[in-house]
């Protein structure tokens, strides 16, 4: 039979980059919808002594990889992705860095509950049966996870999150076309601003529906609260003291039976598909301040796909001025992809771009 072109296309299914083109592996992954994009190979090493420093060095000198990877056409404008990282010291198991459109945040908690999957599958630790612990230096802190495996497969992983607090309850800000917005300022490895819907006149809900609302009311909010709160300053770290994003929160039973809905809108207009671990850790902090929420109590927060994350509280200790909470987070993760991307320096597009 002679050759056709079909069977040189089912024959020959191997590319080979030039060898001036960049190629990175990852390994994508997501936490109840929201995306994570694990960048396991073809790095540029990155240089310092900390995962604060290693995130300075990316930023300052590999940015346009980061926007390679997040934006299009190799990602898309609610891409989030992380880089694994040499731990802060001998005692943690690795260090962790995320990417997303606007930069690189300080927590994820999607990201924690991904990375600790993707650890047990992988077979970064000596796994076994039943719990299983890892330390995980982000740029907030240290974060212990705790991966439960049955019969080899990860069946769900909670996190002790770093020392969430709360800054301020029922603050309020003028927003342009919105009128006055009461709001909750607190951290939980990011700062937010927790913006109870019954507590305020919004003509959306937090349903898929009304997500170009959310995110354009969440933006107005975020840049509002940014220009006149002066209160957000973390008490330890002059690169963790910004505003992250904006957490609408519905505090009614919810048709599905958990106990609570909140959206993020964080980055430059990301929405979480997932409940977002350090807006829900900064959440246990205000439900503990208002004595919603004790010691062996849980709560059930889900997000707008209606994943929820389960959530408890598990100490308390001071931290700097203020009276924190150890909140323990807990979800599952699952693997969509195995890739690898390559940027060839005659692309035109390739530093990515962003079209919404």
């Amino acid at each position: 039979m002679p050759d056709t072109t079909y069977q040189n296309i089912i024959s020959k299914t191997e590319f080979t980059p030039p060898e001036n083109w960049l190629q990175i592996k990852t390994i994508d992954m997501h936490t109840g919808g929201e995306p994570l994009r694990v960048i396991i190979d073809g790095f540029p090493e990155l240089k310092g002594n900390s995962v604060l420093e290693y995130r300075r060095y990316c930023k300052e000198n590999h940015d346009d990889l980061r926007t390679a990877l997040m934006f299009e056409p190799r990602g898309h404008a609610d891409m989030y992705g992380c880089i694994l990282l040499p731990p802060n010291d001998s005692e943690g198991d690795f260090g962790i860095m995320f990417l997303h459109n606007e930069g690189y945040s300080t927590m994820c908690g999607h990201a924690i509950i991904a990375i600790s999957t993707l650890a047990i599958e992988m077979n970064w630790i000596a796994v076994k049966e039943g719990g299983n612990i890892l330390k995980i230096d982000a740029p907030c802190g240290r974060i212990t996870s705790f991966a439960n495996v049955k019969d080899g497969k990860v069946t769900g992983v909670r996190f002790h999150c770093v020392p969430s607090f709360v800054v301020g309850l029922d603050k309020t800000v003028e927003v342009e076309g919105l009128g006055e917005i009461n709001y909750d300022l607190a951290y939980g490895g990011a700062f937010y601003a927790y913006v109870d819907m019954g507590k305020n006149n919004f003509d959306f809900d937090l349903s898929p529906d009304s997500y170009r609302q959310i995110i354009a009311t969440g933006a107005d909010i975020k840049n509002a609260v940014m220009n006149v709160d002066k209160d957000i300053l973390h008490p330890f770290e002059n690169d963790l003291s910004f505003l992250y994003g904006t957490i609408f929160v519905d505090n009614e039973k919810q048709a599905s039976g958990n106990d609570s809905r909140n959206v993020c809108v964080f980055a430059e207009g990301e929405v979480d598909r997932s409940p977002t671990g350090s807006g829900v850790s900064g959440r246990m902090a205000i439900h503990k301040a208002r004595k919603e929420i004790d010691y062996n109590e849980t709560m059930t927060i889900e997000s707008i796909t209606g994943y929820a994350f389960k959530c408890s509280i598990v100490s308390e200790e001071d931290y700097g001025p203020f009276k924190a909470v150890i909140p323990e987070v807990e979800g599952t993760a699952h693997i969509t992809g195995i890739q690898t991307f390559v940027i060839d320096p005659n692309d035109p597009m390739k530093d990515g771009f962003i079209l919404r």
